[in-house]
Formats: C-alpha cells, structure tokens, sequence
C-alpha cells in the first residue's frame, strides 16, 4: 500500500474521507459513473437530503432497503443512511464490499441499547422470545431471535405463540404502540429515538389552529401523548401511502423532515407542513446523523471505495439468523 492509500484508509477509518472535492464537478454525473464503472448499487433512506433521495437506484424504508440489499447482485453496495443500516446490508451480503459514505452517521436509538446491558437482561428472562428493531447494531441482532421495522412489526408479533413471553427492544414508543396494537404484555427496553422525542406538542397544537383542515400523522417511535392525537399513525412507507389514498389537502407530518421530499413528488397537489420540535433551528425535526451524509461524501466514497463496513464474523453469522427470519415473514 503506498503513503496516499494509507492516508486515506487512516482518514476512512476516522469515519470519512476529509479531501476537498472540485466544485466545478457536476457530481451526479460522476456519481452515476462510478456506480457504473464498479457494478455498485446506491440505496437511500427517505430521511437523506433531496439530492441523494433523487440519485438513489433504491429509495425506501428500512424494511425496503432490507429486502434490496439482499436480492442485489451489485458488486459493492453504497448505503446513504446511518450505521446500523450499511451493517445490516452488510450481514446479508458478507461476501459484498458494503460503503457508507460517513461512519460517524450513526442512530441515537440503536445506541441507547448497549449491548453488554441488553445480554444482562435478556440473561434475567431466559424463556423470552426477543424482537429487535432492525434500529440496532449487529451485536443486539446477535441477541435476538426476530428482527422488525415499524413497517413489519405488528405482524412479527402476531406470528409469536401467544403463551410465549416477549422481549422488545429498543424503542420504547414502539413497543408501547405495538401493546395497544397487538393486545400481548410485553417486557419494553427503555430506549427512544432523540428525533421523534423531541416533537412538540404545544407547538404542534398551535399548527393544527393555523391548518384546521390539516391532518396530524405520525410516526409510531413518536411519544404516545403525540399517538392519541394523531389521526394516522405507520412506518415512513405506510404515511407515504396514507398521504396519496387518503382525502385530506393538508398534512402536519411528524417525523424526519425528509420524507416531505417524497410526499410532495408523490402528491404534488397535497400541503405537507413538518411538525415542529421543541427545540430546532427549523420548524421541523431533523436527523443529525441521517444529514452527515453529502453529495461530496457520497462521491468521495464511491471514489475511493472507503470507508468501508466491517462485521465480526461470529456476530454476522449470528445475526443473520433473526434478520432472514424477518425477510421470510415480510
């Protein structure tokens, strides 16, 4: 390895590539280039800035992007996302090279689960079947016995044996939900997504004096007070859905402001009003994590093929196992 890829494999494994780019590169034709040049497939999260939803070759929800990671037959695989999303494609394609264009993008959900605790009290309640949100790292996957989106949850619930004892983890918002939705007593890990905690509901309230027409939808890692006063509540697919069948012209949306991108293009004669949080620059509420991801980054990674996912291949193999359980319901 010569001194300039060592530098940059040092700079990659920091979380990502600090080299100025050109500004004269129109960087969604290199973009384009590159995924051709390397057989490479770029799958995005509806939470990602408007211009990588746009170069995206797959655009969609955890659970969408899942199934796509695993049925790809590209090379390399870019993920625009957070962490625990590159990983899991990872885990489903050990063989594949897996990129995300900043490893520090990660989820303030999967890491209110530390894995060390979450061993201790799965060890407490031995008999339990555990669900995990696919909003986890590999380690807590390797602990689980099913994996789940919001998009599939309830159904990853109702296939569980009634007499069975069930452990849920990490979002607490979700698990309450999934309580009311599927009627089963379940033991709820106390972790929570800092972006649909933080809505406001007094701000919120105010909104829905200003657009008395409007509709509030939400999603279910929302807090419950946020829930009971919503109209719809479902996974980032399920209120893309519910904004292009249903009758409503106005929406107040709570959760990541960028899927407002893909509910404009979808119902481009809908309004569509962000719900504010308590505390944001925006009138909205935005993933720190999700927006580390750029244009520039995205370039630079496709470019260099850094910085890349790596999985311990005992943890891999074994959470592997709970995520095609997921795949094979869904």
């Amino acid at each position: 390895m010569n001194t300039i890829e060592k530098a940059k494999k040092e700079l990659a494994a920091k979380g990502f590539l600090d080299i100025p780019v050109d500004a004269s590169l129109d960087l969604v034709e290199e973009i384009k280039k590159l995924k051709k040049e390397k057989n490479a497939v770029l799958l995005a999260h509806y939470y990602q800035t408007k211009d990588i939803q746009d170069i995206a070759d797959y655009l969609g929800d955890s659970l969408y992007l899942a199934q796509q990671a695993a049925r790809t037959k590209a090379d390399v695989i870019v993920f625009a996302g957070v962490h625990f999303m590159a990983e899991t494609a990872k885990i489903i394609n050990p063989g594949k090279k897996v990129l995300l264009p900043d490893l520090l993008a990660g989820c303030s959900l999967a890491e209110s689960c530390p894995a060390d605790r979450f061993a201790n009290f799965k060890s407490q309640h031995p008999d339990a079947v555990v669900v995990s949100y696919i909003n986890t790292s590999a380690a807590i996957k390797a602990l689980t016995d099913i994996v789940c989106t919001s998009s599939n949850a309830k159904k990853v619930i109702d296939s569980i044996p009634a007499d069975k004892q069930i452990i849920f983890a990490p979002d607490r918002n979700l698990g309450n939900y999934l309580q009311l939705q599927t009627g089963r007593d379940m033991l709820i890990w106390d972790g929570a997504c800092t972006v649909h905690e933080a809505f406001s509901l007094e701000k919120i309230e105010s909104l829905m004096e200003n657009y008395p027409a409007a509709k509030l939808i939400a999603h279910p890692e929302s807090r419950p007070v946020l829930i009971s006063r919503s109209d719809f509540v479902g996974s980032t697919s399920a209120l893309l859905r519910y904004v292009q069948e249903d009758d409503a012209k106005e929406y107040i949306v709570a959760t990541e402001v960028g899927i407002l991108h893909e509910m404009e293009r979808r119902a481009p004669s809908k309004k569509f009003i962000p719900a504010p949080a308590e505390t944001s620059e925006c009138a909205c509420s935005e993933c720190e994590y999700m927006k580390r991801n750029t244009m520039e980054k995205l370039y630079l990674c496709l470019k260099y093929e850094l910085p890349e996912i790596v999985v311990d291949e005992e943890i891999a193999r074994r959470a592997l196992v709970p995520i095609e359980r997921m795949l094979k319901l869904s």
